[in-house]
């Protein structure tokens, strides 16, 4: 009998389109969930919500199928349980709101103007001028790369534009130029380590500048709400207090990731004389080249918001505004056609399954689930009877590490950061209420570190192919607990030092 059954699974799991095991784990975990007691507190179709959210997680994780295959089960399965509505019209409306999402739009629009960059071979251009500045070893570009990011982070108010629409592009380029590509099976020569550091530096100077990330003035009106006005962080004072802490986590994050996950191809000799030479091959900047360039300036300029800074308010544009208008500038210059719009799968995979996951986050609020997880957070809490050291502490950690529920940052912040901070003040001697508010504002980026889902970057360079999701969420969380121990050590010696408690 036994016998028949693992020749009937592995049968199965041969002929179908999923892996089996894996399946059957996934469909255990979400009977198990729908079949335990509601927590009290919550209704019945909020913790059928939450199981179909977990599961689903599981499911991406175990990698049952393509994750847009997992993120099409989990609308598939929320429209049939109608757990958000009382139809299943009513469902599938919910299930396809987060869809007309500016961030979704944002984000596809992003790879398709990164295709651009390559297909005229400007990508291959700016990537060989780093290798020639800083290439004789793959960790010197990947800080070639860090500091990219930190000089565009001051004035590109979308983390999301600036390291998957800017930076990434460059990065693959480069990558591309050592003939490291997922295509080939060859990310691990330099791909996979070079797009890690181009995400974790996305973090890091989202934390150290108000204008670096979009939800950051939104923290800002929520630290002084919870003191009352008595902190009220201006441009100056955000980046003042973050500055040492950032710098100094700048500096790490290429190294740890070195050591998690270290390129194959570590010493590159010829790496500079290579790409004085291949330059000399291209020849002189083609239009093209020159058309790809001043788009990209174009939009560095418009995501800056400089237009508006110089003439005024009225020509403050959305994000996602200046992205279609880049995109529509190469296709009528022909710099990009149609076809290459129609033909670049990972975007359109992207707009399914970061859709989905942004759903289901923004159900799990809408829901009460993020209501009710917040405050029995507090109450644990008082009930414990921890000091305040303690309080400040399992505060920020269970505010960073459930952004593993979220798949936008603006939407964390906007359901939890302000009880948390309510909390913080009632709890923490007034004393000490500066530092616990500085962890938080720089935990609201951190926190992007965490998953592949996290922030409109991560799916970008996620979806590139050149990070396996196991690597991924391993260099997330070490990296979340590195930066959390600097700015937690070093900031808080910093901010003693700037007199700010």
């Amino acid at each position: 009998m036994l016998t028949r059954l693992k020749a009937a699974f592995r049968y199965f799991n041969s002929v179908v389109p999923f892996r089996l095991g894996p399946a059957l784990v996934t469909t255990v975990i979400l009977v198990t969930l729908l079949l335990w007691p509601v927590p009290e507190g919550l209704q019945p179709k909020a913790w059928g919500l939450v199981a179909i959210f977990l599961t689903t997680i599981v499911a991406i994780i175990l990698k049952v199928m393509p994750i847009g295959v997992m993120a099409l089960m989990a609308i598939v399965v929320l429209s049939l349980s109608q757990v958000t509505a009382t139809s299943s019209k009513g469902a599938i409306e919910d299930a396809l709101t987060a869809f007309d999402s500016p961030l979704i739009w944002l984000i596809v629009v992003a790879i398709l103007i990164s295709r651009g960059l390559k297909k005229t071979g400007l990508g291959t251009r700016i990537g060989l001028m780093f290798i020639s500045l800083m290439g004789k070893r793959t960790i010197g570009i990947g800080y070639g790369l860090a500091i990219c990011e930190l000089v565009l982070a001051p004035f590109t108010p979308s983390n999301t534009a600036r390291g998957g629409g800017i930076v990434h592009p460059i990065m693959k380029s480069i990558a591309n130029t050592f003939d490291s590509d997922p295509a080939k099976g060859t990310e691990g020569k330099v791909g996979t380590y070079l797009a890690l550091v181009n995400y974790h530096a996305n973090p890091i100077t989202s934390a150290m500048f108000v204008t670096a990330t979009a939800p950051n003035p939104l923290v800002v009106d929520y630290i002084a709400k919870a003191t009352n006005q008595s902190l009220h962080l201006s441009w100056t004072s955000w980046a003042l207090c973050m500055l040492l802490p950032g710098l100094l986590c700048m500096l790490v994050m290429p190294l740890v990731i070195y050591l998690l996950a270290p390129p194959q191809l570590k010493a590159t000799p010829n790496a500079v004389q290579y790409a004085h030479d291949e330059v000399a091959k291209m020849g002189p900047v083609s239009p093209k080249e020159k058309v790809m360039l001043g788009t990209f300036l174009l939009l560095l300029l418009l995501w800056a918001d400089v237009p508006a800074l110089l003439f005024g308010p009225a020509l403050k544009l959305d994000p996602t505004v200046v992205a279609f208008v880049g995109l529509f500038v190469l296709i009528i210059t022909g710099t990009i056609d149609w076809d290459d719009v129609l033909s670049e799968k990972s975007a359109w995979d992207t707009l399914i399954w970061f859709g989905a996951l942004i759903m289901l986050a923004e159900q799990l609020n809408k829901q009460g689930v993020i209501t009710w997880f917040s405050a029995g957070m507090s109450e644990a809490i008082e009930a414990s009877g921890v000091g305040w050291g303690g309080t400040a502490a399992i505060l920020v950690l269970v505010f960073v590490f459930s952004h593993y529920l979220f798949a936008s940052t603006t939407a964390h912040i906007s359901a939890m950061m302000l009880a948390f901070l309510t909390v913080g003040v009632r709890l923490i001697p007034p004393e000490f209420v500066v530092p616990f508010m500085l962890m938080m504002a720089a935990g609201s980026s951190i926190m992007m570190t965490l998953t592949h889902y996290a922030t409109g970057t991560s799916p970008i360079i996620f979806g590139s192919g050149f990070v396996t999701m196991g690597t991924w969420w391993r260099v997330g969380f070490a990296m979340c607990v590195v930066n959390l121990l600097i700015f937690a050590v070093v900031g808080s010696v910093w901010w003693k030092v700037l007199g700010f408690w």
